[in-house]
């Protein structure tokens, strides 16, 4: 079980255990008062996971999760009040605030409380890593960045057939690294209580495979370095892909149910959204126009699905001459952007008209976030499997965008570019839901951008 599902458990018990009584004390009478009750629960648990309360830096970062925890949960309540309101079941206010104290301290209680248990290396898988050369530094640098788990128990088996040891492993006392001579793998494992063999020498040929055969038949998991590393960091690793891999594994195809479900999925939410923020926009475009009097839209060729070409609609968020020498790409703090549409960014605001794309067909509302064909072009060229991005829809937000920080270089490409194949790989109408959810908290702490 990972940390962030564990934590997710214990405030759901919490909940369950403390806000029944709560509402009994309260004695609010209102009609449907336990159905009331439910919402209540139901939307708080949801609101923690969009605002990014079980994402890794929230487990890791205590306080800062405290400090998040009033805004989540009052916005949660006040969701849920008008959610009432709008079915007509009525609201007490005693129930409201009560929901609000009962939610916040269960939150907090919980977190504190999975601190102490973090502290006691509760959570932390026990892995038996094939090999000890770049490969698994790689491997080790990566779960100790992004891994789902906060911590692993890990110890490397090599060999010299495997190529040489990396050196920055062997450096770290805290690394076990165990030489095999071949058939002692099993006996490892039991001795180490193995919960997962990974397969990361730097040199594969001359490995045996008996010995891992062996290992499965007596029911230890046994995983490719690519497929681990995917299932544990929801990426795939651009620096050591292995093509054979991408070819023979589960994944890259969108079948026409879904393409169908995505469809209505697209139109119902985008028209929910326009609905909602139309004053916004309103109000938007002429705060736009009334700065330059000129037209507050801007047009730009992007590529979507196919690498079919079409014209993207945005607010305009920069000056009218920003492209007089050509095509470049967008920074943090351009002096190109306007005070107004510095706050059209940063309220995502300028994003709004997308929603149009969305709607005509030219893309969804998930997907990978499309870019000018100049740079397809050139990051093509440069990058592995760029153009399989293509495979889907682009997006008005996507796996890239939620996990990873505003970027503009071939670097950033690379890593939105390892994102975003996970999504082609893996896309679902329940992957896309969760991508939704989690660009609430995208928009509401902007840590990661949407561009």
């Amino acid at each position: 079980m990972t940390a962030s599902t564990a934590l997710f458990l214990i405030d759901a018990l919490l909940v369950a255990i403390a806000w029944p009584p709560i509402v009994a004390i309260v004695g609010a009478q209102t009609p449907h008062l336990w159905w009331q009750c439910a919402l209540f629960a139901t939307l708080d648990l949801l609101f923690l996971y969009a605002l990014g309360l079980y994402r890794r830096e929230s487990l890791t970062e205590t306080g800062k999760a405290l400090s998040r925890i009033p805004l989540v949960v009052g916005i949660s309540v006040v969701g849920s009040s008008f959610l009432t309101a709008a079915l007509g079941w009525g609201l007490s206010p005693a129930l409201f605030f009560a929901a609000a104290l009962t939610f916040a301290a269960c939150a907090m209680l919980t977190r504190l409380a999975f601190r102490q248990l973090r502290r006691r290396a509760i959570f932390r898988p026990h892995l038996l890593v094939i090999g000890a050369g770049k490969r698994a530094w790689d491997l080790m640098w990566i779960l100790r960045q992004q891994g789902r788990y906060l911590a692993y128990d890990v110890t490397f088996v090599h060999n010299d057939i495997y190529g040489a040891a990396d050196p920055r492993l062997a450096a770290d006392p805290a690394n076990r690294i165990l030489k095999s001579s071949g058939g002692d793998l099993l006996d490892i494992a039991k001795r180490t209580r193995t919960d997962q063999i990974v397969v990361a020498p730097d040199e594969r040929r001359g490995m045996g495979l008996e010995e891992l055969i062996n290992c499965r038949t007596k029911g230890y998991p046994v995983a490719q370095y690519m497929s681990f590393l995917e299932q544990e960091v929801r990426r795939i690793d651009i620096k050591r892909l292995d093509l054979a891999w991408v070819l023979y594994s589960d994944g890259f195809y969108v079948g026409p149910l879904h393409r169908l479900f995505k469809r209505m999925l697209d139109i119902a939410v985008s028209l929910l959204i326009l609905a909602v923020f139309l004053p916004a926009l309103l109000l938007a475009m002429f705060a736009v126009w009334a700065g330059d009097r000129h037209s507050p839209f801007y047009r730009q060729e992007r590529v979507t699905r196919g690498g079919r070409a079409f014209m993207i609609l945005k607010l305009r968020s920069m000056r009218i001459d920003a492209e007089k020498n050509g095509a470049v790409w967008a920074a943090q703090n351009d002096n190109r952007i306007t005070p107004v549409g510095e706050f059209l960014r940063r309220s995502r605001i300028d994003e709004l008209p997308q929603l149009i794309n969305v709607l005509k067909g030219d893309m969804s509302l998930v997907g990978p976030r499309p870019e000018r064909p100049q740079f397809v072009a050139e990051l093509a060229k440069e990058l592995p499997l760029y153009s399989e991005r293509h495979a889907v829809k682009a997006g008005l937000t996507g796996w890239a965008q939620v996990n990873y920080p505003y970027g503009a270089s071939l670097d950033d490409a690379r890593s939105k570019l390892s994102y975003d194949l996970y999504y082609v790989k893996n896309v679902s109408i329940f992957f896309d839901i969760l991508i939704i959810m989690q660009t609430l908290r995208v928009v509401i702490w902007p840590g990661t951008d949407v561009r």
